[in-house]
């Protein structure tokens, strides 16, 4: 099975230049980063839930999160500034490809009823953000008891120019697009 960088470098790039009519490599989309994150909301002052989600993402990306503050204090949602409201992990270079080949290969496949993902989560800068109820299609949970259920968020940032340069560059990744 060939690693995703090398079927950037090999496949991607050259398909990309040739759509585009791209002249140097710099040009062509690329993934920058990963964020994935999880809001802790209502369990908010409950610490082992926080530590649950702390490990829940250790496992999941394979590094450490960070803690999360709110900036506004907002009376309705019981949140004050500088209160935990969210933990979330940044990946680059090696972890990023990484859990990218883990998320296309794995975990997407494995959702419940999953028929492909619309076009419309790319957003007009290329950026891929993608939203999940449960955790639960991570391969590293089967047979990890928690808790509770978490929802996450996954945002894939890249440097495409445009939504159409966007969806083209994560279909040759292969992404599993719905057929429209």
């Amino acid at each position: 099975m060939v690693d995703l960088k090398t079927k950037y470098n090999k496949t991607v790039l050259p398909a990309l230049k040739d759509q585009f009519g791209y002249k140097n490599n710099l040009e062509a989309p690329r993934i920058l980063k990963i964020v994935v994150n999880i809001g802790s909301g209502r369990l908010k002052d409950d610490k082992i839930a926080s530590q649950e989600i702390v490990r829940l993402l250790s496992l999941i990306t394979g590094q450490k999160s960070s803690p999360r503050q709110s900036k506004k204090s907002i009376a309705s949602f019981k949140t004050r500034t500088g209160m935990v409201i969210g933990y979330k992990v940044t990946l680059r270079r090696k972890m990023m490809y990484d859990f990218l080949d883990k998320l296309i290969n794995i975990s997407l496949p494995r959702m419940r009823d999953f028929r492909g993902l619309n076009s419309k989560f790319i957003d007009e800068g290329g950026n891929l953000n993608l939203g999940f109820k449960e955790y639960t299609s991570f391969p590293e949970i089967i047979g990890e008891d928690f808790k509770n259920i978490y929802g996450l968020e996954i945002s894939i940032v890249t440097n495409a120019a445009s939504h159409k340069n966007g969806l083209e560059f994560f279909k040759l990744l292969g992404f599993p697009f719905q057929k429209s």
